[in-house]
């Protein structure tokens, strides 16, 4: 097992804040719990491709934002989880444009029966019409956030002089 660098630890805090406050930012505009939600701290879940240290952050960033949830702590569990899977597997992705694809699945899968729920409190109709609106909004705004705000990051990070000797080798080609 790989030791905890007091680095790895600094940034998944620093992750964990800059996501909360995206969020937290994001929901003046009602993006966070929208209608079609376009989280911007969303856009760090890629992050976990070239920093793996970051997975914590972003799951953590998470959790402190869904306990603002309209939806309440089946959010926090759900959404959170949904986040901390995406982060392990954005980190097994081969390549950078493939980091934006495990949080716009996870959250697609997880996220839309849950929001539905909460909506319907049954399986029926309004569910499934809930279901499926919930579905595409959620596609939609991961898609903003993770392949529109998360490539900016991913192209511009290994170009920081500062954080080149923190990725690894072979995620800077």
């Amino acid at each position: 097992m790989r030791k905890i660098s007091t680095r790895d630890l600094t940034l998944a805090a620093v992750v964990a804040a800059i996501y909360f406050v995206l969020c937290y930012f994001g929901d003046i505009f009602s993006l966070t719990f929208g209608p079609v939600q376009v989280r911007l701290g969303e856009a760090l879940t890629v992050l976990p491709f070239l920093f793996p240290a970051a997975a914590p952050g972003v799951t953590l960033g998470c959790l402190l934002t869904n306990i603002l949830s309209p939806y309440g702590p089946i959010d926090m569990v759900v959404g959170t989880l949904a986040t901390a899977v995406a982060a392990f597997l954005t980190m097994k992705m081969p390549r950078w444009y493939l980091a934006g694809l495990p949080p716009i699945v996870m959250n697609a899968l997880l996220l839309p029966p849950m929001w539905a729920w909460a909506t319907t409190g049954a399986v029926n109709g309004a569910f499934w019409a809930a279901y499926g609106l919930n579905l595409w909004t959620f596609v939609v705004g991961e898609a903003v956030a993770c392949y529109v705000l998360g490539t900016v990051l991913l192209r511009a990070l290994p170009k920081v002089k500062y954080f080149r000797p923190m990725i690894p080798a072979a995620r800077l080609s």
